[in-house]
């Protein structure tokens, strides 16, 4: 196989592919109303005349190429946005306050419509089937593992599943990734400080759930510095403080939100069980109550097959050079792809955007976040060749 024709092949369509981005980019949708983007998709999967089922995890599209008759892969893009305003200066940017693809789930649909249509092209050669997974709902609804349990990964049976992150951490154009263990567990907290308001300037007759969430929050720091093992991983964010409205008023009850991560799901429930007792106790001592609430979705770990690490990692040399594939180390973000790798081999790899060039320099979940388009279509192209080379090998 001729990676670098599939390269090229990539990059005479690569107009096409930052078109699709930028009109994903203007209209973003949040998870589970992904309506309109999943409506672009299924306009250019029937432009291509590639079958697909939807709705498949009620705004999802599951679209299949190739013959049936062999083996099947398959490749994954999310498609949903963030509740983020956005700050650039892009002339495409979101026309929808208060929402923005500022984790590059954009880039993710159009390198993945680029190679459906590679790949469309070359359908008489593929014995077997490549099926394209367009999922909804990854910041936060578990839309994976909705996908998954509505038979994205059966009739036929996926033997290998792929999925590629826009990263802004590593130069555009370069990827990376690692074996084993990539990516955190996750968990989203809801803490609520229940106490006894009143007038700020009698503070003894009420029992102050400020003062109560801002002991509870110093000491959760604790269970990272002090209780974990230095060697393991562990992560306890506190991130919204919500709680009164006058200057001179103690009010009835505190919100804290936040997130923990774990590299194992065991680490993840060990956190769980302490932030609980922390906040339960000290809340008790001041006088007030803590109801402790583990919202949404726990995040598995993503977890990549070594073998098809190594897979991947080959064509990314082969394809990009050495210099330019990188053995990374794990991150503490999160990614439902891992609902797909607990049942069949499967690897995750991130493509890098950072390019100051033209300022594409922040991190995702961030209101400046930019993507270097010039890089697109090589996730298109490594999107093509890992499935074709997948299914090479499985037939052989």
């Amino acid at each position: 196989m001729d990676y670098h024709k599939i390269k090229d092949e990539s990059m005479s369509i690569s107009d096409w592919i930052i078109s699709i981005r930028r009109e994903l980019h203007e209209h973003p949708e949040l998870m589970y109303e992904e309506f309109k983007t999943s409506e672009l998709i299924r306009r250019e999967l029937d432009k291509l005349e590639i079958s697909y089922k939807h709705p498949i995890a009620e705004t999802g599209v599951l679209a299949s190429i190739g013959n049936g008759n062999g083996p099947c892969v398959a490749l994954r893009a999310d498609m949903d946005a963030l509740p983020i305003h956005e700050e650039t200066d892009v002339s495409f940017k979101s026309k929808i306050d208060g929402k923005m693809h500022a984790c590059g789930h954009d880039c993710h649909v159009s390198m993945l419509l680029g190679a459906a249509k590679l790949l469309k092209g070359k359908e008489d050669q593929i014995n077997g089937t490549v099926k394209l997974l367009f999922q909804p709902a990854e910041e936060g609804g578990a839309g994976g593992k909705l996908m998954r349990e509505e038979g994205a990964l059966k009739n036929p049976d996926v033997e290998r599943i792929f999925g590629l992150h826009v990263w802004p951490q590593m130069p555009s154009g370069q990827i990376g990734s690692r074996e084993g263990t990539f990516l955190a567990a996750t968990s989203s907290l809801n803490l609520t400080v229940k106490g006894v308001g009143g007038h700020a300037a009698v503070p003894q007759l009420t029992k102050d759930p400020v003062l109560t969430s801002a002991r509870i929050i110093t000491n959760l720091q604790s269970i990272v510095s002090r209780e974990l093992d230095p060697l393991d991983s562990g992560v306890v964010s506190i991130t919204v403080i919500n709680g009164g409205n006058a200057s001179n008023v103690i009010p009835s009850d505190v919100i804290v939100k936040g997130t923990l991560r774990s590299l194992t799901m065991d680490g993840l429930r060990e956190l769980q069980k302490r932030v609980k007792e922390i906040a339960e106790g000290i809340a008790q001592t001041h006088g007030c109550e803590a109801i402790v609430e583990y919202v949404g979705n726990d995040y598995p770990p993503t977890v990549n097959d070594s073998d098809m690490w190594k897979f991947a990692k080959g064509i990314g040399i082969d394809l990009l050079g050495d210099e330019n594939v990188s053995d990374l180390d794990a991150v503490m973000g999160g990614e439902d792809f891992a609902y797909y790798t607990e049942k069949v081999k499967g690897c995750f790899v991130v493509l890098g955007m950072n390019n100051p060039d033209i300022d594409a320099t922040y991190s995702v979940h961030h209101p400046m976040f930019k993507a270097d388009e010039d890089a697109l279509h090589i996730g298109t192209a490594l999107h093509t060749i890992f499935a074709l080379k997948s299914l090479e090998e499985l037939n052989s």
